[in-house]
């Protein structure tokens, strides 16, 4: 071959060659996030992530399950998870991993398939303009768009022959989630393991990554050198910045103050909605209407008059719940007063 028409093929060799490099690198990079859960984060995310969905009855044999991805840590480590049990599992399953495209700008939408690819998913690409739906709503476009984005998450899993949508959110959602329903929302609500649809009949959303802290999240994904979605929606750009005002994050960092003075304050936070008192409660919603506790204040048996009763006892607490010193400390406090 002459000199000159090797250094014309030559460039185009060095190319193919460097690309052949990049995709070894980045099958090692994908292999070692995904060996890193089974091993080096077994304990905080594995065993936790496996732990909510036999703790709260998450999975059965036959259940189709898309998991919902967003691009965000959350979504991708949730369907790795759900790859790997599905692989190891003697429960048989089927999975589904749906990327709904809102409106995502071009570089947002590569940035969550070259991850997916990175990390060895197959993804399914629906799209929609959820974002300039919602960016006309004079008030609360996240929240309208929060809805509608459900709506057709369950929608298009029905179409693909899914009954289950899995969801990302961990155990720092529930209980910011908690307090900013107490804070602004003036109710004690809950962010539920598990909950039926109502516009979906036979349609189930699960969070298996109920019990897996965020910061466990984080540790993974930059032990891994893996950078996600942070906030792909261009109503809210600003949050991710630290510009805009945000509940959440505001709720973040009340935590983040109550943990410094008793570290185990997001812990109880928690574990305060799976040990609720029944018989110190003012009121309750319910069977479609409010219902103070003097409906059943003077029934024998209602949760006040055992209240009363245990309340009344000598010996040792019979509550099954085992709390911090602090919360025994301001528990003692409380009964003084």
């Amino acid at each position: 071959m002459p000199r000159k028409a090797f250094a014309k093929v030559r460039p185009a060799v060095m190319k193919g060659e460097r690309n052949i490099h990049m995709q070894e690198r980045q099958g090692d990079q994908g292999r070692r996030a995904e060996l890193s859960i089974q091993k080096k984060y077994r304990k905080p995310i594995w065993n936790k992530f496996v732990g909510g969905l036999r703790d709260y009855g998450m999975l059965r044999d036959g259940d189709c399950v898309a998991v919902c991805i967003s691009g965000g840590k959350d979504s991708m480590l949730l369907a790795k998870c759900m790859q790997l049990l599905q692989r190891f599992s003697p429960t048989r399953f089927e999975l589904v991993n749906l990327v709904m495209d809102p409106g995502y700008s071009p570089e947002n939408r590569a940035r969550i398939e070259e991850n997916a690819a990175l990390l060895g998913l197959p993804v399914t690409i629906v799209e929609n303009r959820l974002f300039e739906a919602a960016a006309s709503a004079e008030k609360s476009p996240c929240y309208l768009c929060a809805r509608m984005r459900r709506g057709c998450l369950y929608k298009h899993a029905r179409a693909l022959g899914c009954n289950k949508i899995a969801l990302g959110h961990h155990f720092d959602d529930v209980i910011e989630t908690v307090l900013m329903s107490m804070l602004y929302g003036a109710e004690m609500k809950t962010m539920m393991p598990k909950i039926h649809s109502t516009n979906f009949p036979g349609m189930e959303l699960i969070r298996p990554l109920y019990l897996v802290r965020e910061a466990d999240i984080i540790a993974w994904a930059r032990y891994n050198d893996l950078e996600f979605l942070r906030c792909a929606c261009r109503l809210t750009e600003g949050t991710a910045n630290g510009t805009m005002d945000s509940k959440r994050q505001e709720m973040k960092e009340l935590i983040r103050a109550l943990e410094q003075t008793n570290p185990s304050a997001g812990q109880n936070i928690f574990h305060s909605f799976h040990n609720v008192n029944l018989g110190t409660l003012v009121g309750y919603r319910g069977d479609g209407g409010v219902h103070p506790f003097l409906e059943e204040y003077d029934r024998p048996g209602s949760p006040y008059w055992l209240t009363a009763q245990i309340c009344g006892q000598q010996g040792p607490d019979l509550r099954s719940a085992r709390p911090g010193p602090a919360v025994s400390t301001a528990r003692a406090e409380a009964e003084r007063e």
